[in-house]
């Protein structure tokens, strides 16, 4: 019987089965840009911490070779990239929208103004945008890409820079909060995430509008509200032996 794969694991297979071209920038030269920039984000699914968006400029005399989506790339292998990346890019830029602005005005938006922001940091200005799956709010041509960063060299650019800046802010939180995982979760929603906020309940980097998290939130709660109920003797068929007294035996 042939098995049938899970969505992500049909998204990652044809993830994998996409080319990483500088076709969208050389059509885009074509029209009469001069600076493609590629723009990405990363981390809207995460539980925990800031949304991170990158835009990249990247100098077409240039090439750098093994550009991926960020997810496809091993670790060590995003990291090298980054640095040459960084070093080598006519311009780039990273922003952050902080995890208090993602629960007030949502991810989308969140992830929007991320985009938003690290475009508008750029030296020199680009004229011309390639967004992963999106459409941002800025006065220049722009084109949206579904799988941008599978797809165009200079979105995968920004998507290598925003994951590994988002892992550094992420494993820079493990040790302060060790009990979620986070060097290795990088805040996503994993079995042992989802167990320590059922156990710890959220920490204040947590979105709180997020449902696994609004849950267990709630359930810790309802935790702590039961245990000042016992403490304060005002649980309905509880007794609590006051301050300074012994609780005799039945």
């Amino acid at each position: 019987m042939k098995k049938t794969l899970s969505a992500s694991a049909a998204k990652l297979r044809l993830l994998k089965s996409l080319k990483c071209t500088t076709k969208f920038e050389k059509a885009a030269c074509e029209s009469g840009a001069r600076l493609v920039a590629g723009v990405d984000e990363v981390g809207r699914g995460s539980l925990f911490g800031c949304v991170v968006a990158a835009a990249c400029i990247l100098d077409p005399a240039d090439r750098i070779r093994g550009l991926r989506d960020s997810k496809l790339l091993p670790r060590e292998d995003r990291e090298k990239l980054a640095t040459r990346i960084r070093q080598r890019a006519i311009a780039w830029a990273v922003a952050e929208v902080d995890v208090g602005r993602i629960d007030q005005i949502n991810i989308y938006h969140a992830s929007l103004l991320a985009m938003k922001m690290a475009v508008e940091r750029l030296i020199p200005r680009p004229d011309f945008l390639l967004v992963d799956a999106a459409v941002l709010d800025f006065d220049c041509a722009q084109k949206k890409i579904i799988h941008g960063d599978a797809l165009s060299a200079s979105i995968a650019s920004a998507s290598i820079l925003a994951k590994v800046h988002r892992d550094a802010i992420l494993c820079a939180w493990d040790p302060i909060y060790p009990q979620y995982g986070l060097a290795s979760n990088k805040g996503y929603s994993t079995p042992h995430h989802k167990k320590a906020l059922r156990e710890f309940g959220p920490s204040p980097m947590h979105r709180q509008s997020y449902a696994p998290v609004a849950e267990a939130g709630e359930d810790w709660q309802e935790e702590l509200d039961f245990v000042d109920e016992l403490r304060s003797g005002k649980n309905v068929g509880t007794s609590v032996p006051a301050a300074g007294t012994e609780e005799s035996e039945c």
